[in-house]
């Protein structure tokens, strides 16, 4: 159904419209009841506890869909295990100028430069508040754009304490390419500061929260050692592997084509391999010292074990989940149940 026919009439859209068409259509309670029947299937070996969460599934929608936690709750009815929202900054922000989003259909893949967009954290809090035991949510934190680097821990501390009371882990974004100078916060000295700061505050706290990095595809070995021992001095609960990436290749589209777009972070198919390469080599370097969250071209249930026989603890899909729609997250269960990784 999603494919026959609900796929084809959104991607005549631009996809920011039909990205927004779409999640309006979730909201209705015909549409959202209608795909949980079509599409919902849960099995009691399929949880998982991870950083001291019960996971009713291992598969999560990733940041970047619900930016401002709009939809999480439809999300939830379509059988995700958790949805990860934001990237929430302190304050709202309107991104960068549209068109910021396209799709390389070739490569089953997407390019974005939306900024982080949002509505900002008082809008999230908003939303959040009303939400109802069982769905397990992430908050994705980032820093303001007009916010200098050597101020940026203020930003992660501030969006840090007001989502503290309604999410379960979160996420410090210093890896998306789509803001001015973020991914220098990847560099190992203002990452320790900046992570310590944050296990300070959360360590004050009478509960304390899992918090993940989220890391970009294009880290070097060398780098990604700097990852394990920053995980391991810090303390933090464990690592996202990956986020988009600057890379533009291999790609079946016309260069061309590829050329007009301009910058932004690459997800979809063409991320498969090298997100698997950075998981497995954070999973055997490290002996398995923490848990991963792993996303990158996550289409089919075999994409999906391949991430998690690579050393993935749980999974999240963002671009699979809009080339396919519902019936990948059933399919990638059912493919658990029976072969579990």
């Amino acid at each position: 159904m999603y494919r026959l026919l609900i796929q084809k009439l959104l991607f005549l859209l631009e996809p920011e419209t039909a990205h927004h068409v779409a999640t309006r259509m979730l909201k209705l309670p015909l549409v959202s009841r209608l795909l949980g029947w079509l599409y919902r299937f849960e099995h009691p070996a399929l949880a998982r506890e991870v950083f001291g969460i019960r996971f009713p599934n291992p598969i999560g929608l990733a940041a970047g869909f619900d930016k401002e936690a709009s939809f999480y709750r439809e999300m939830g009815q379509l059988g995700f295990g958790f949805v990860e929202i934001g990237t929430v900054t302190p304050k709202g922000q309107p991104g960068n100028p549209k068109p910021r989003l396209f799709r390389l259909k070739k490569d089953r893949a997407i390019i974005n430069r939306m900024g982080f967009n949002n509505a900002g954290l008082a809008a999230a809090q908003g939303r959040l508040r009303s939400r109802k035991p069982g769905l397990i949510i992430g908050g994705n934190i980032g820093k303001n754009k007009l916010t200098p680097n050597e101020k940026a821990v203020d930003d992660y501390l501030t969006t840090f304490e007001g989502l503290y009371d309604l999410v379960d882990y979160f996420v410090v974004n210093v890896s998306s390419p789509n803001t001015p100078n973020l991914r220098a916060l990847q560099e190992k000295g203002p990452l320790l500061q900046l992570l310590k700061e944050l296990q300070i505050r959360n360590s004050a706290k009478p509960e304390v929260r899992p918090i993940l990095l989220k890391i970009a595809p294009d880290l070097s070995n060398e780098q990604l050692d700097d990852i394990i021992e920053i995980v391991q001095e810090t303390g933090i609960a464990g690592v996202i592997a990956t986020n988009t990436t600057i890379a533009r290749e291999p790609l079946q589209s016309d260069p061309a084509e590829v050329d007009r777009i301009g910058a932004g972070g690459l997800s979809g198919a063409p991320l498969r391999q090298r997100a698997t390469e950075v998981i497995a080599y954070l999973h055997d370097k490290s002996r398995g010292a923490f848990p991963i969250i792993g996303v990158g071209g996550i289409d089919s249930p075999e994409a999906a074990l391949e991430k998690l026989r690579a050393g993935a603890s749980l999974i999240q899909v963002y671009s699979g989940f809009i080339y396919e729609g519902p019936a990948l997250l059933r399919d990638i269960k059912k493919r658990l149940v029976e072969d579990p990784a």
